[in-house]
């Protein structure tokens, strides 16, 4: 199940129409501008057409949102956690009014706090977020991210720690999972780029985080190097982590029906042809591949043949 964050520019259902005309089968979006506290209503014409497409397509139940970068629950601020509770609070409530299963969102940093602090703001704001959206269907699923000054969530476990907490503060365990991103965990120090590497990686989450509570993986490679703390995306066996890592990935049986969205520069690989097309291409092809094939795959002699090199 493979998609790629779309823009919704002109009407959210443009947004599914790529998609689908990309050969997707699905979709991330922002439901409003990420760059604003405050948004206008969602239009009722607007989001019944949305549903009414969703429909067509049988997406109902693989959609994502992907929350405002402004967010930031951890904030030792007041002001700053109050306004980002109360933005949370409304991402979600646009997901259930469309219909959206999944909203991915960042820890965020603790600032001028400590770590404890920053962990224990986050549960607080989920008690408050999740009891003002109490019946809601929507899962809100934290992201991982690639560390750096006060950013939390780079660490498995202790996101693991994370999820125990905000199930604590909330019992809402049905809404509540994570969303794995490949270049964020390689950049931030796990170790993506080859089958047994990828495979301990993996290892290491199931065992903080449990891999169940994985909903959307965001698929992206990494041009910087492994454990760089720097977060820029490349396309699909491109980068620090190649074919291998991803053939990995697509080979762990629970992944299988997760929304899998790429989050890779939207750029043409060629005229008329785009990079999510090449990419969708290239995971296709790496999900169908034998197991004995992957010991012998490289990243460099499995892509040459179709993909030239970016100039």
């Amino acid at each position: 199940m493979f998609g790629s964050h779309l823009s919704i520019a002109g009407a959210l259902t443009n947004a599914l129409d790529e998609a689908a005309g990309l050969g997707l089968d699905t979709v991330q979006i922002f439901t409003k501008n990420q760059q604003q506290w405050k948004a206008r209503p969602l239009d009722e014409g607007m989001a019944n057409q949305w549903r009414a497409r969703v429909a067509e397509l049988g997406w109902e139940m693989r959609t994502v949102s992907h929350a405002s970068y402004l967010i930031n629950l951890a904030s030792p601020d007041d002001e700053l956690w109050r306004k980002s509770i109360d933005l949370m609070t409304d991402e979600i409530e646009r997901c259930e009014r469309l219909g959206i299963p999944f909203l991915v969102h960042h820890p965020g940093a603790y600032t001028s706090s400590t770590r404890a602090e920053g962990l224990a703001r986050i549960a607080a704001a989920y008690r408050d977020v999740f009891g003002r959206t109490k019946g809601y269907r929507t899962v809100s699923c934290l992201e991982n991210t690639v560390g750096g000054g006060s950013v939390l969530g780079r660490d498995f476990v202790e996101l693991g720690h994370l999820r125990g907490a905000i199930i604590e503060a909330t019992g809402a365990t049905e809404r509540f999972g994570f969303c794995c991103d490949t270049c964020h965990a390689h950049a931030g120090g796990y170790d993506l780029s080859t089958p047994m590497t990828a495979a301990a990686a993996f290892a290491e989450w199931d065992d903080a985080c449990g891999l169940e509570h994985i909903r959307v993986l965001h698929l992206n490679d990494s041009k910087t190097p492994l454990g760089s703390r720097r977060d820029r995306h490349e396309h699909i066996g491109v980068g620090s982590i190649g074919l291998a890592g991803f053939e990995a990935l697509l080979a762990i049986p629970i992944f299988a029906d997760r929304p899998k969205i790429m989050e890779t520069p939207k750029e043409e690989h060629e005229p008329g042809v785009q990079w999510d097309v090449v990419n969708l291409g290239v995971l296709k092809s790496l999900s169908k591949s034998e197991p004995s094939s992957r010991s012998s795959r490289t990243s460099n002699s499995a892509r040459k043949p179709s993909q030239p090199k970016r100039t």
